[in-house]
């Protein structure tokens, strides 16, 4: 079977020249020809599939985050730590994203104009804490439009409803105890089953990449193409500022061994640039976190779980703001000062939004309708992400096990000399060296 990878290329390369064809043939985004209208439902329906999962996706992944902080009972400072940690580090990585943005001007002139349905507003601090009050429980809308034969009714959802009204409900059943063990179970497993199913229209991003790219190129032309380009460069420039700077710079401030750091963690990394799922990497990152980083495992099977759902440098910081940037640039929409705060402040309080698997689309929609920018940002962008999910897992999983080893070392239960320990090229710290250690933490607990 091919793998995944090859699989991307060609469906690109395929809908590139699907949409060429289209084009010359005399289709318009207005007046879609017999294939241009073919790759224009195909890339709605793929979006249209991951639009369906956000809504449970959102609420179970958060819940089932906040419910992990029951492991960690007897070590707050740990947990408040941990989260401190990953929102500074997320806020350093947005601010980096923004930047490059501004700098780069990857949706700049393309000539386009904003859809018929963006009101010509963007974000302001009122709307955004006004969105944050859940209208129903589930955080949905409705909108109809008249027309002079017919009327449509749309329904839609406000992200960050959604996510208030998941973090009251995660707290309020940590707080009552053993009576919400059931639910949290209960949650637990409808979280896995959305995983599975997520996981599987991951599988079909091929057929989704050829509708998207090609529906792109039929309907804006290379000027789209070219734009995709700047902004897959910006992203990747981004990831490696994050990866290969910001990391080894927190590394060294806290008196680390950088080459440690990373010939403990490249195996995760790898994994996680392969598999694009933060969650399908969870064992290996969490295995590479204790056996090499020397974090004790107690304290890493609560911190890692929890940065494989909420800890997205990639997915939920550098990616959402170099995309938004890129849509309003796209679409001739000037963002002011408050709008990049607004941009900040998603990045750092929204990533637990993300679920280690299609975080990114969520982060963006997330970040693109509080501030006002067509969502048809989304299914434009969705066609280069396979191309760009890639290296933001990769950056995802280097974070995850970062944070844990520098909470460790700071409040001085780091393992130093499994830490420190020879590879000798192997994906893990000698046996012996971690036998011995093992060994003597059986015997310290006896003590």
């Amino acid at each position: 079977m091919t793998s995944f990878g090859p699989q991307i290329i060609a469906a690109l390369i395929v809908g590139l020249i699907l949409g060429l064809v289209a084009k010359y043939t005399g289709s318009t985004s207005e007046e879609p020809n017999a294939l241009g209208e073919a790759l224009q439902i195909i890339g709605s329906s793929y979006v249209a599939l991951l639009r369906t999962a956000v809504i449970p996706l959102i609420f179970f992944a958060v819940v089932a985050s906040i419910a992990n902080l029951a492991q960690v009972t007897n070590a707050a400072r740990l947990a408040w730590q941990t989260l401190l940690w990953f929102g500074i580090t997320a806020l350093i990585s947005v601010t980096i994203g923004m930047g490059l943005g501004v700098l780069m001007q990857p949706g700049a002139n393309t000539g386009q104009s904003a859809p018929a349905e963006y009101d010509g507003k963007t974000g302001d601090w009122l709307g955004f804490l006004t969105g944050l009050i859940p209208s129903n429980f589930l955080g949905l809308g409705a909108s109809t439009k008249l027309a002079e034969d017919a009327a449509t009714t749309s329904i839609s959802f406000n992200v960050l409803q959604i996510l208030v009204i998941a973090i009251a409900v995660g707290i309020a059943a940590l707080k009552v105890g053993k009576a919400a063990e059931p639910f949290l179970a209960f949650s637990a497993s409808i979280l896995a089953i959305i995983q599975k199913v997520l996981w599987w229209i991951i599988r079909i991003a091929p057929l989704g990449t050829v509708g998207l790219i090609g529906n792109a190129v039929a309907s804006y032309g290379w000027d789209t193409i070219g734009a995709l380009g700047k902004f897959t460069l910006a992203i990747y420039i981004g990831l490696a500022l994050v990866l290969f700077a910001l990391y080894p710079i927190l590394v060294r401030s806290h008196g680390l061994s950088i080459k440690q750091y990373f010939s403990g963690v490249w195996p995760a990394v790898q994994l996680g640039f392969v598999s694009r799922s933060s969650i399908g990497t969870l064992p290996l990152t969490q295995r590479v976190t204790e056996r090499n980083l020397g974090v004790p495992s107690g304290y890493a099977s609560f911190a890692v779980p929890l940065g494989a759902t909420t800890k997205m440098d990639g997915c939920a910081a550098i990616y959402p703001a170099i995309a938004a940037t890129f849509v309003a640039q796209f679409f001739g929409i000037d963002l002011g000062v408050t709008d990049y705060l607004l941009i900040a402040l998603v990045s750092v309080l929204g990533s637990a939004a993300t679920a280690g698997t299609t975080g990114a689309v969520v982060m963006l929609t997330l970040t693109l309708s509080t501030l006002g920018l067509p969502l048809a940002g989304v299914g434009l962008l969705l066609a280069v992400d396979p191309i760009v999910d890639m290296g933001r897992t990769a950056v995802n999983v280097a974070g995850q096990a970062l944070v844990p080893t520098i909470v460790a070392k700071r409040e001085g239960i780091l393992d130093a000399e499994l830490y420190n320990a020879p590879r000798n090229g192997n994906p893990f710290a000698d046996d012996s060296i971690a036998a011995t250690q093992d060994q003597s933490a059986a015997t310290s607990a006896n003590a």
